[in-house]
């Protein structure tokens, strides 16, 4: 695969989208490496694509995309914002706080940390730098808090890793709550250091007539979360079903309640919604090509066996999966690298008890951790557009989020239960 790595990473530092460069990489290999079967496995490929696109329960991420469309289009993140300022607002660290929050309620929506980049970030980052944060820290602060919503339902990362495993997308969207939740709070508990550390000034308490104002023109917005989580929960949804709400409550808000639903809006909406769902699924499609090729020409039956060993025990096997998507997650998207690295690593994780539900939440974990760091995390390049910020103050603070998401995939490790708490209490009721 010797050709396939040097095209990748050369095409990668020439700037082709990565969907180019990985399907532009394997038909390069098979066309210099396999000359004579070049045609045949062309069309396998062909096939493979097809194949991992029309996934049924795929079905769910174009709807989750159009109802985050939808809202960011309109008033909603906006006023989202403005009920978490007024009420966290004046404590130390509080509008970094209402940026942590911000990222992880818009999750619950739109399930993609660059959506929640651009749709949180917008908003908060003139917010902060007007307080005085550095600008190097309030970028690390928005890309690091948005990879909770790729924790928070609707996560495109639990779809994708169902998808790939055949795993319950439901019973994963229940799981990432609690994990997304600490992260939330280990975010918050460090940026009200930070700014006593920085002297940040405080901003002015708000009245409670203010507060009452902020709360119910917010407080529509926490519907979305009611509606896919609660939905799941108590199996009055499936996640496509729980996607079709979304964004039928989507429409009801930003038309009847917000009224800022224009039909030039929402056309802009349902065109946003078929350019990202085509890169997601294009990205699907790739993964599913690679993940075919690699298993044709025996790869992983090379690789695993020594790095396994034989019977290994279930932390081993956890241990060895979190570091490679760690690493993984760092250099391709995490879509592709969930579709390519989950089937190969099925038959160690099943042999060995590890709970998929589990493994789910930490693979999707260490995804999110690696849109977020360099060289190649997807929010770093989705923060140098929107933000207009050379690559290196993009990453500058970065480390302290980081070691707080390896903290987070320790205690999970160690403490299971916190990710499967909800699961189980589903199963139960």
């Amino acid at each position: 695969m010797r050709i396939f790595g040097i095209s990748l990473t050369a095409m990668l530092l020439f700037g082709f989208p990565f969907m180019v460069t990985l399907l532009g990489s394997l038909i390069l290999y098979l066309l210099i490496e396999m000359p004579d079967m070049a045609g045949p496995m062309i069309i396998a490929l062909v096939q493979q694509i097809i194949t991992g696109v029309t996934q049924p329960a795929l079905v769910c991420v174009p709807m989750f995309i159009l109802s985050a469309s939808i809202i960011t289009s309109g008033e909603s993140a906006g006023r989202l914002i403005r009920m978490l300022k007024v009420f966290v607002g004046h404590l130390p660290g509080g509008l970094a706080i209402t940026t942590n929050a911000g990222c992880t309620l818009f999750g619950a929506v739109s399930g993609s940390t660059q959506a929640t980049v651009a749709a949180v970030g917008g908003t908060m980052r003139p917010m902060l730098l007007e307080a005085g944060y550095k600008s190097s820290f309030t970028l690390g602060l928005i890309i690091n808090a948005s990879d909770i919503a790729f924790l928070i339902p609707p996560s495109i990362g639990f779809i994708v890793y169902g998808v790939a495993t055949n795993t319950s997308i439901g019973t994963l969207f229940l799981a990432g709550v609690i994990p997304g939740l600490l992260i939330l709070l280990l975010f918050s508990l460090y940026c009200f250091v930070y700014s006593k550390a920085q002297k940040i000034p405080l901003l002015p308490r708000t009245s409670w007539a203010e507060r009452r104002m902020a709360l119910k023109e917010g407080f529509p917005v926490l519907g979305f979360p009611g509606i896919i989580i609660g939905g799941i929960y108590t199996g009055i949804f499936s996640p496509t079903e729980a996607a079709a709400a979304a964004v039928l409550y989507a429409i009801i808000l930003e038309t009847f309640i917000y009224k800022s639903l224009t039909v030039h809006r929402l056309v802009d909406a349902f065109l946003q919604t078929g350019v990202i769902t085509g890169v997601v699924f294009i990205l699907v499609g790739a993964g599913q090509a690679f993940s075919f090729l690699i298993g044709f020409l025996q790869i992983p039956a090379q690789l695993l066996p020594p790095l396994f060993g034989s019977e290994p025990s279930m932390l081993k096997v956890i241990t060895i999966v979190v570091a490679v998507y760690f690493v993984a997650c760092m250099f391709v998207d995490p879509i592709v690298a969930i579709f390519i690295l989950s089937p190969i690593f099925q038959p160690y994780v099943v042999g060995a008890g590890v709970d998929p539900i589990l493994l789910g939440v930490l693979v999707t974990l260490q995804a999110a951790i690696g849109s977020a760091t360099p060289p190649f995390g997807c929010d770093i390049f989705t923060a140098q557009l929107i933000f207009r910020r050379p690559y290196l103050e993009v990453i500058g603070h970065a480390p302290p989020f980081l070691l707080i998401l390896i903290l987070v995939t320790i205690i999970l490790i160690a403490f299971p239960n916190i990710a499967l708490l909800l699961p189980n209490l589903a199963a139960g009721g």
